[in-house]
């Protein structure tokens, strides 16, 4: 990954045929932008455990570096992410009590947790179907773009089950109670721009448009005022679990921390100059 801004070098993890770990996640770095492209087409991107770990990993690594300034998420081929695949876990024997809270907890959890505590904003290009985790980590991303032909599917009430990785945390959130109940209780295929009047995707564009849209929006955030993105996103994302009082510290404190930060004394500086900004990231 880059040290810095400037370096635009392309780090991909090339596809292998052989399936290894490394080649269902691609992932290039270009010009301050992190993309993370879900590889398992054939599977419509179901994720597994392995793909799980390396968009975390990946995300945490986004957080740490200063020249990753935004990130997308995608996938290839018709599917955005159809849900989970836990073939690919570690076996774990019989099961027992306080298993199945231990592998939601420490599995499909942690990879939206992943998507909301990144320091960097996380865009969704959402390219075709995404069902039960893969809907979720659509929604746990910033900003959502979606192809016209991608759908939203609550699909875990076709199963018989209870929705995991933060369903029931987010979209309640998102679009209110009576809707996100809605959803979960009959798990009907939500179709992107119904999805976008809902106000779970920001913008549904044509297919051939997303990947550029995608990139054009990123470019946008990874040539801003990033600490400041970041605060921005945290404030935003507690605001909800917040009280009045509790919020308006954290705004206060988040100003405090922000103002020791070069990009907010060249925004100040670049006002009173009449000139257009250059942030830097830091």
């Amino acid at each position: 990954m880059p040290s810095s801004p400037e370096d635009t070098t392309d780090h991909t993890d090339h596809h292998d045929p052989s399936g290894s770990p490394d080649s269902l996640i691609l992932h290039a770095t270009d010009n301050g932008v992190s993309t993370i492209t879900l590889n398992r087409p054939e599977a419509m991107n179901a994720v597994t455990w392995d793909q799980r770990e390396r968009v975390i990993a990946l995300l945490a690594e986004a957080s740490a570096d200063p020249g990753i300034r935004a990130v997308v998420l995608t996938a290839t081929g018709r599917g955005f992410c159809a849900g989970a695949d836990l073939r690919g876990a570690p076996a774990t024997g019989d099961r027992v009590p306080g298993d199945v809270a231990r592998t939601i907890r420490l599995g499909a959890q942690r990879l939206i947790a992943a998507v909301l505590d990144c320091e960097k904003p996380v865009i969704a290009a959402v390219n075709g179907t995404a069902a039960g985790i893969g809907a979720h980590l659509a929604f746990a991303c910033d900003l959502v773009l979606a192809a016209e032909s991608a759908k939203f599917i609550e699909v875990f009430v076709r199963r018989g089950l209870v929705p995991d990785g933060g369903g029931a945390y987010l979209l309640p959130r998102l679009i209110g109670p009576q809707r996100a109940k809605e959803l979960m209780f009959f798990g009907d295929s939500l179709p992107a721009r119904d999805a976008e009047r809902l106000g779970l995707v920001n913008r549904t564009v044509p297919d051939e448009e997303l990947a550029a849209t995608a990139r054009a929006w990123a470019q946008r955030l990874a040539e801003g005022p990033t600490r400041s993105i970041a605060l921005t996103k945290q404030l935003v994302n507690a605001s909800l679990d917040a009280d009045r009082a509790t919020a308006f510290a954290a705004e206060a404190m988040a100003q405090e921390i922000n103002m020791t930060t070069r990009d907010a004394n060249e925004g100040v500086a670049s006002f009173v100059e009449r000139r257009a900004p250059k942030y830097r990231g830091i």
